[in-house]
């Protein structure tokens, strides 16, 4: 008969190391738990980089509608760019909600542990915030151009 199964050292440079070892009775074999490193979320990631593109958007609408003021196209280039910053900016929010849900879910017995909640707040509040900033730009615009 063999003796109980051998209990491997964990290599702390590794991301995967054995958490928990238990011998299988009557057999020679043991089941391994690893210890899954948590992993920061993909989606809020890319929540945080569309937010921040949303809001170097809603800076162009404020720029493109002062520049083109005089000449009578910056309220149609303006309009242009916010519709982009509107469309970016929900999406990042979407993607941030989507991210905190994942995040919120992850780390059960057996599943890979998401981190990044601070990264999700942040790509949500840039969405937002470049969402209302490029409304809000694309009607100071108007309010310039028609009055």
């Amino acid at each position: 008969m063999a003796g109980p199964a051998p209990v491997l050292p964990p290599r702390p440079n590794e991301a995967w190391t054995p958490e928990r070892v238990e011998p299988v009775p009557g057999t020679e074999f043991a089941l391994v738990q690893l210890r899954v490193a948590p992993i920061t979320s993909g989606l809020a990631t890319g929540s945080l980089i569309a937010g921040i593109a949303a809001i170097l958007v809603s800076t162009l609408v404020l720029c493109f509608g002062l520049i083109g003021l005089s000449d009578g196209w910056g309220a149609v280039v303006a309009g242009a760019f916010a519709l982009l910053g509107v469309l970016i900016g929900g999406g990042a929010a979407g993607v941030g909600l989507a991210a905190r849900r994942q995040i919120r879910r992850s780390g059960q017995d057996g599943r890979v542990r998401f981190v990044g909640r601070g990264v999700t707040t942040a790509g949500i509040c840039c969405g937002f915030a470049g969402l209302g900033i490029s409304a809000l730009t694309l009607l100071l615009i108007l309010v310039l151009q028609f009055s």
